[in-house]
């Protein structure tokens, strides 16, 4: 079955938590198009966002026009802090869950889903810097501090920037196989081995 990927953008969002997983969830997209995987972004109005680092991106949708997405990445940074309050934020996040498949969190996205009510008597993740904040979120949120990723089913959400690469191309294992995963990672060349 054809499987699209909505990526929610926001001012604020950390770079990386959203174009690593781009990185690896495009790669599959545009690599392999007879899988039938297609990758957009969105933003709450459309508007450009400016990311946390400075970049600025012009996204595919709004929330109005978006397609509805079989799975939605919500990744972190600095603007999910306002998120875990703004009940507009909340509301589209539990209709979006609800009409999804699988929602992935990077980093502290997994705050705003903890405030929406969707990790509530579950096992997280998120950034170690963050784990104290989830744990105060929602009800009884099991926070799995350290681990790279946590796949609850249709809710998974991952620590910081690199293991969110990670958990994207555990999202191409778990929506295709295990070889394409493997395939996706050699095309992008992903073998990390840092140098500190």
């Amino acid at each position: 079955m054809p499987t699209t990927i909505g990526f929610f953008l926001f001012d604020g969002v950390e770079e990386l938590d959203w174009a690593g997983p781009w990185e690896v969830l495009a790669s599959w997209a545009t690599r392999w198009p007879d899988d039938g995987v297609h990758c957009f972004t969105m933003s709450q109005t459309g508007a450009a966002v400016r990311c946390a680092r400075g970049a600025r991106v012009l996204v595919d949708h709004s929330w109005d026009d978006a397609p509805v997405a079989d799975v939605l990445v919500y990744p972190g940074g600095i603007g999910t802090r306002p998120q875990v309050d703004d009940e507009a934020v909340l509301a589209w996040v539990r209709t979006a869950a609800a009409n999804a498949q699988v929602v992935a969190s990077v980093c502290t996205g997994a705050l705003v889903l903890g405030s929406a009510g969707l990790l509530d008597d579950r096992p997280a993740t998120t950034h170690w810097r963050a784990v104290d904040e989830l744990r105060g979120l929602g009800r009884r949120i099991e926070v799995r501090a350290g681990e790279r990723f946590v796949d609850d089913g249709n809710i998974v959400t991952s620590a910081g920037i690199s293991a969110g690469i990670d958990m994207a191309l555990h999202l191409v294992a778990r929506l295709h196989s295990v070889e394409r995963a493997r395939e996706v990672r050699h095309q992008m060349q992903y073998d990390p081995k840092p140098p500190v």
